[in-house]
C-alpha cells in the first residue's frame, strides 16, 4: 500500500492488470441479454437484420468498446470532471429547448449531423456523478442539516424542469427516483422522505394542472380505465396485454407472434418489445430475461458495496438503480401496471442514444470494480495520480 496526500492509495495497475481486472462475468450476462435484444429486432423486421438488428449491434459494439474505455478510467478523473459533465449536459438540455429539433411529438433531440442526441439519456448519468462528487465530500453530519441537502435538490430539480417540458415524463421520473435513491444512500433520515412524500402528495394537483400537458393527463386516465377509449389512448396498453396473455406458458413461437406481425401491437421494436417477446417465448422468455436482468442488477449491487470510497459506492449504487428503473418501468408499462410512459427496455429495445447510456453506466460500474480497493479522502479532487 501506499500513501499519498495524506490518504490511503494503492499502487496502479498496469493497462494488462486492468483488463484483467473487468468484471467479465457482468460482460457475459450483459452481452447474452443485447443477444436477446438482437433475436427480438431480427424478429420484428419479419426476418431481416434491417433495418434494426444490424444497427443495434452496431451500437452495442460501439458501446463495449466506449464500456471497456471508461472502465479503464482512473476513477479520480470521473470524480474530478463530474460537475463539468453535469453542467455540459445541462448546457445541452438548454439548448434542446432552444434549437432542438421535433420528433413523435416531442422536443428531445439535439441534431450532431452524424447522429441525433438525446441530452436527456445522458443526464441520467451526469446527475449521478455530480450528486456522489457532493455526497462524498459531505461529512454523516453534513448530511444530517437541511441546507446541505439544498444544492443536491437543485441538481435534481433544474434538469427535471427542462425535461418535463420536452416533454418526457419518463426520464424526468427517473431522475428524480435515482436522485432519491442517491439521498438515501448518501444516508439522509427516513423522516425528510416522509416530508418530501407529504410535500409531493399536496403539490400533486399543482402538477395535474401546471405541468401536465393534455396526453399525459389522457395516459394516466387510460391507465386508470383503458377501456374508456379502446380505439384511442387505451389501445396501446389493451393490445400489449393481448399479447402478453396469447403467449401462454412457451409462446407462439419465434417469429410466429400475431400480434406484432399483424401490427397491431405497437412500437413493436422500441418500448413493447417485451410484449413481442413474451408472446413469441411465452412466459418462459419472458421469465428468463427477467431472471438475467436480476442477475445484472444483483452484481452491480456487490459492485457498488465492494469500493471502499464513499464516491465510488455512490455511482455504483446510482447506476444500479437506473438500469433497475429502466427495467421495471418498462415492463410494468406494458403489463399495465403504470401508466404508460417512453422508458425503453435496456439492451433489448431498439434506440442509439438510450443504449450508450447504458453502457456507458456500465462502463463506470466496471471502472468502480477496477478501483475497488482504492480508498478516496474527502477532500480529495483527484489532483494526484
Amino acid at each position: 500500500m501506499l500513501f499519498h496526500d495524506g490518504f490511503l492509495s494503492t499502487p496502479k495497475m498496469t493497462l494488462t492488470q486492468k483488463l484483467l481486472h473487468l468484471h467479465w462475468p457482468f460482460i457475459a450476462l450483459m452481452t447474452l441479454t443485447a443477444c436477446i435484444g438482437f433475436a427480438m429486432l431480427y424478429s420484428a423486421a419479419g426476418g431481416d437484420f434491417d433495418p434494426w438488428a444490424s444497427r443495434q449491434m452496431a451500437r452495442f459494439a460501439i458501446g463495449l468498446a466506449g464500456m471497456v474505455i471508461v472502465g479503464l478510467t482512473d476513477i479520480r478523473l470521473w470524480l474530478r470532471y463530474a460537475y463539468a459533465f453535469y453542467f455540459l449536459v445541462l448546457v445541452l438540455l438548454v439548448a434542446v429547448e432552444i434549437a432542438g429539433f421535433v420528433g413523435m411529438g416531442a422536443q428531445r433531440w439535439i441534431s450532431l449531423g452524424v447522429f441525433n442526441l438525446q441530452p436527456s439519456e445522458l443526464m441520467k448519468v451526469a446527475l449521478i456523478l455530480a450528486l456522489a462528487r457532493y455526497f462524498h465530500g459531505g461529512s454523516i453530519e453534513d448530511v444530517g442539516r437541511p441546507i446541505f441537502l439544498l444544492p443536491p435538490v437543485l441538481m435534481i430539480g433544474l434538469p427535471s424542469i427542462l425535461i418535463v417540458r420536452q416533454p418526457d415524463l419518463g426520464t424526468t421520473l427517473m431522475l428524480c427516483a435515482s436522485g432519491v435513491a442517491m439521498f438515501f444512500a448518501a444516508g439522509v433520515r427516513m423522516w425528510k422522505f416522509a416530508l418530501m412524500g407529504v410535500l409531493g402528495v399536496i403539490s400533486a394537483p399543482v402538477a395535474w394542472f401546471t405541468l401536465l400537458r393534455e396526453y399525459q393527463k389522457q395516459r394516466i386516465l387510460t391507465f386508470i380505465n383503458p377501456e374508456t377509449d379502446t380505439l384511442g389512448s387505451g389501445y396501446h396498453i389493451i393490445q400489449s396485454k393481448i399479447a402478453l396473455g396469447s403467449g401462454g406458458m412457451f409462446g407462439k413461437g419465434f417469429m410466429q407472434g400475431t400480434q406484432s406481425h399483424l401490427n397491431f401491437l405497437p412500437e413493436k421494436q422500441t418500448d413493447f418489445i417485451f410484449t413481442m417477446l413474451a408472446e413469441e417465448l411465452g412466459m418462459v422468455g419472458g421469465m428468463t430475461l427477467i431472471g438475467l436482468y436480476a442477475l445484472l442488477l444483483a452484481y452491480g449491487f456487490f459492485i457498488a458495496m465492494s469500493s471502499r470510497s464513499h464516491f465510488g459506492r455512490l455511482v455504483g449504487i446510482g447506476v444500479t438503480v437506473t438500469f433497475f428503473l429502466y427495467v421495471f418501468i418498462n415492463i410494468a408499462m406494458v403489463m399495465g401496471l403504470i401508466p404508460v410512459v417512453g422508458v425503453p427496455l435496456p439492451l433489448v429495445s431498439y434506440g442509439g442514444t438510450a443504449m450508450l447510456t447504458v453502457m456507458f453506466g456500465f462502463g463506470l460500474l466496471m471502472c468502480v470494480h477496477i478501483n475497488r480497493d482504492l480508498t478516496i479522502g474527502r477532500r480529495d479532487s483527484g489532483d494526484e495520480f
